[in-house]
């Protein structure tokens, strides 16, 4: 049986006309998605890996669409347990910036609710604000918060059998996805440092994983190539493609 080889296309702009403006890098799939930011190889303080490589591993490979609530509950399930991390800041980050107001991206509202708070909600009231505000005025904020942050980490647990099998019907290793997203990682600021220091506008690659290895190929600018065997990451020994 041939070794499976997943190829993920990036595209690089130094700054996107999306609304944003921010320099960085998107998966060419998520591109017409108005919610995803481009990403850059920064990886913050409690995540050793960057949104990008979260973006691939723990969304696309998970058959999960980068914009949603719900999504990324279970996104940031996989990656917790991809990387030991607590997923909890960002899920109460979610609650407190989007979900208390009644913005729920991919559903409503009343979709998204739990189901005993669903069954407490009077007849007609479907706007997603007033449903917060409802909820905010007969249960308390902070009850309110708990439950919705509640809801978000089962929603994350309750899909973590589907993601896994989505993730493993591409041939992938479950189990190597650390050691993937590390070599992914590495290479990721190879290339995102190149493109700072070239003075990049625009640049496009593609990811090629295995069990056994990484590589990152940029096909424009300039042609490169860089790979990291798994077995390798802890020593961070990239080189070029041969």
């Amino acid at each position: 049986m041939s070794e499976p080889c997943i190829i993920v296309p990036i595209l690089y702009h130094h700054e996107w006309a999306d609304g944003f403006g921010a320099r960085g890098w998107k998966l060419e799939a998520a591109i017409d998605d108005p919610e995803v930011i481009a990403a850059t190889s920064e990886t913050g303080l409690r995540i050793p890996t960057s949104v990008l490589v979260h973006d691939i591993l723990d969304h696309h490979l998970c058959g999960l669409p980068l914009s949603g609530h719900r999504n990324e509950a279970v996104a940031l399930h996989q990656l917790s347990l991809r990387t030991g991390s607590d997923p909890r800041p960002d899920l109460i980050q979610m609650v407190d910036e989007d979900i208390m107001h009644g913005r729920v991206l991919g559903e409503s509202m009343h979709a998204f609710l739990p189901e005993p708070l669903r069954a407490r909600l009077p007849g007609g009231l479907t706007d997603d604000k007033g449903i917060a505000e409802y909820f905010i005025h007969d249960l308390g904020w902070e009850k309110l918060h708990q439950a919705l942050t509640q809801h978000m980490a089962d929603i994350g647990r309750e899909g973590a059998s589907e993601a896994r099998s989505r993730y493993q019907s591409s041939g992938l290793d479950y189990a190597r996805r650390s050691a993937l997203g590390l070599a992914m990682q590495a290479l990721f600021e190879r290339a995102d440092a190149l493109a700072v220091s070239a003075d990049w506008e625009k640049a496009q690659g593609r990811f090629l994983l295995t069990n056994d290895s990484c590589e990152l190929r940029i096909e424009a600018p300039q042609p490169l190539c860089f790979k990291m065997p798994l077995k390798s990451v802890w020593l961070h020994q990239a080189s070029p493609c041969l």
